[in-house]
């Protein structure tokens, strides 16, 4: 899981274009909306195509993508889970 969690990051960090941030200063646990790494709407969508893109997952509803997204652990415990790739 910690192989995942760090690529993830890795994604993370590529995706929504973060890179003045390192993996070892990003918290798996941290919140990514709101307080914590602070992500909007636009990042929420960045993060669905990379989860498509790179996972194969399709994310069936937008309540669905509230839960999933809520820490770098909670993705990875569900791409875990769902992968297709």
């Amino acid at each position: 899981m910690d192989s995942l969690i760090n690529q993830l990051k890795l994604q993370i960090i590529d995706v929504l274009n973060l890179g003045e941030m390192s993996v070892e200063e990003f918290d798996t646990d941290a919140p990514l909306f709101g307080e914590g790494l602070g992500l909007d709407s636009i990042d929420a969508l960045e993060l669905i195509v990379l989860l498509e893109k790179e996972y194969g997952i399709k994310l069936a509803s937008p309540a669905e993508g509230k839960e999933i997204f809520k820490s770098v652990r909670t993705i990875a415990e569900y791409v875990s889970k769902n992968r297709k790739k």
